[in-house]
């Protein structure tokens, strides 16, 4: 499985990317047939909110599909692991409803 990752306002550091493999790398085995997953993670800015807002965008290719999944949070790492629950709820709907 291929995980592209960019950063957009906040340098790509070395954690931040072993957070993005550790987390997205484990959505294996709720679906073993991911081709590709696309991350956009960074700092934004929030009008109604004080201090740094986080994102973390994912687009997770299977097949036939794109799965996608957003998160907002004060924290890169929580809006990771927000990200990752979805995706993982969406993965389970996925191989329900398309694989037997």
């Amino acid at each position: 499985m291929d995980i592209k990752i960019k950063a957009s306002k906040i340098e790509l550091t070395e954690a931040i990317e072993a957070a993005i493999n550790e987390k997205l790398g484990g959505l294996n085995k709720y679906f073993d047939n991911i081709i590709g997953i696309e991350v956009e993670v960074g700092k934004t800015t929030a009008h109604h909110h004080k201090g740094d807002v986080f994102r973390a965008e994912v687009n997770l290719e299977v097949p036939k599909k794109v799965i996608r999944a957003e998160a907002e949070t004060d924290d890169l790492y929580k809006s990771l692991t927000e990200v990752k629950d979805k995706l993982k709820i969406e993965l389970v709907k996925y191989k329900e409803t398309h694989v037997q």
